[in-house]
């Protein structure tokens, strides 16, 4: 039967995590790049948000949640044709169109967060097909495998809210983005730094009040899972934001804002798979490691890889999902307030190894076919002139800054 409460929590849950997309995600990228290439982010992550949804709608919802195959759904579900106003979607108490709309925020922000790897020199054609493709070919799938009743499901594999489902395959598809398209003019001496670290801030706490949406909302129902779940995700978010900054200040002499908010998002990244499993002191303890492991991966791969990953999708994303997902049966038995393990440690931690090599693997494999097939009928990159000039203008005539006088 569908449950009042929770249908209304998963609604605002819904709303929640589109917030993430849009503004939050658009602003905290747009921030980070050019004055010149404002517009073309936050374009890139409103298109994005509108092209999931249709093919959300289309056959994307029914191939990662209808049928029972192991490893991709099938079209039982597409185009919503059999969707039930007032039954509840199976095992919860929330109408199915609910479900639908909560799933699709997902689906929205996964592939809007691999922009940040591409930023300032991608054409917005690659931009589209790419992620049309890439939402087909790898989110589907592993969102099939893990919550829509797939083998990595049947395995046991612990992914809360989506530190393998979201953030690993963004960023490792980011990664490999980046380093198919080559760096920016200038990277990686004279790369400018963020022409609006003000804007950064405020889409990094939209991310932040968001993320209560996108991990306590994954319990589906509202109670005591939601309310232990909202509680470890702001405790790990906070913890990794003293550690980013702890480590600036000792390093630098001074903590920097843009600092500060990274790390929020790396906790928040790190505790995700996690976050409906721990209690309070594992939520700390996996800040602790997502603050301290991502401030790490995020200068290898720019100084020790020199990929041009340009707003750290994979440092602060697929790092900080791995790691959450590899440390799920270590924090889940941290003091009080964890879930009891269906196995030991030892052996959870083997099949959540398994399911992060596994779905790192499809989403680098995947990714290398769809940048060889946008390359081929899109193009992939700008060309230098229009990089130089800016994507605001060069991609779509406008300009997100008019001076006067």
């Amino acid at each position: 039967m569908i449950n009042g409460a929770d249908t209304a929590w998963l609604m605002v849950s819904s709303a929640l995590v589109l917030m993430m997309t849009l503004p939050a995600l658009g602003f905290f990228y747009a921030g980070l790049v050019q004055a010149k290439n404002i517009l073309s982010v936050l374009f890139q992550t409103f298109a994005i948000a509108a092209m999931v949804s249709l093919l959300w709608f289309a056959f994307v919802y029914s191939e990662a949640f209808s049928g029972t195959g192991a490893f991709i759904g099938d079209l039982s579900a597409a185009f919503l044709q059999n969707l039930p106003r007032g039954a509840a979607h199976p095992g919860t108490t929330v109408p199915e169109s609910v479900f639908v709309m909560f799933q699709m925020t997902f689906a929205i922000i996964t592939p809007a967060l691999i922009i940040g790897a591409y930023v300032e020199r991608i054409k917005f054609g690659a931009v589209m097909l790419f992620s049309a493709l890439w939402l087909v070919l790898v989110y589907a799938p592993v969102c099939h495998w893990v919550w829509g009743g797939g083998f990595l499901a049947a395995w046991g594999t612990m992914d809360f809210a989506g530190g393998i489902v979201v953030h690993l395959t963004a960023g490792l598809s980011a990664l490999l983005a980046a380093s198919m398209l080559g760096p920016r003019h200038g990277f990686p001496h004279s790369v400018q730094p963020p022409h609006a670290p003000w804007m950064v801030m405020v889409g990094a706490a939209f991310l932040w009040v968001g993320w209560f949406g996108f991990n306590a909302g994954s319990a589906l129902k509202a109670g005591s899972d939601a309310g232990m779940t909202m509680l470890a995700t702001h405790l790990a978010a906070a913890t990794a934001t003293c550690v980013w900054m702890a480590i600036e200040w000792l390093k630098y002499g001074k903590p920097s804002l843009v600092g500060a908010v990274t790390g929020a998002v790396a906790g928040l990244a790190t505790i995700t798979p996690a976050s409906g499993f721990v209690g309070p002191l594992g939520a700390v303890a996996l800040g602790l490691a997502g603050g301290a492991v991502c401030y790490v991966a995020v200068a290898v791969v720019k100084r020790g890889l020199k990929v041009d990953d340009a707003l750290d999708v994979l440092g602060v994303h697929g790092v900080g999902g791995a790691l959450g997902s590899l440390l799920v049966p270590f924090a889940a038995v941290l003091g009080v307030g964890g879930v009891p393990l269906a196995r030991s440690i030892g052996a959870q931690f083997l099949v959540q190894l398994e399911a992060v090599v596994i779905v790192g693997a499809w989403s680098l494999a995947a990714s290398f076919v769809i940048i060889v097939v946008v390359r081929k009928f899109a193009g992939w990159r700008i060309g230098r002139e229009g990089e130089l000039q800016g994507l605001d203008f060069s991609s779509h005539g406008e300009a997100g800054y008019h001076t006067t006088g």
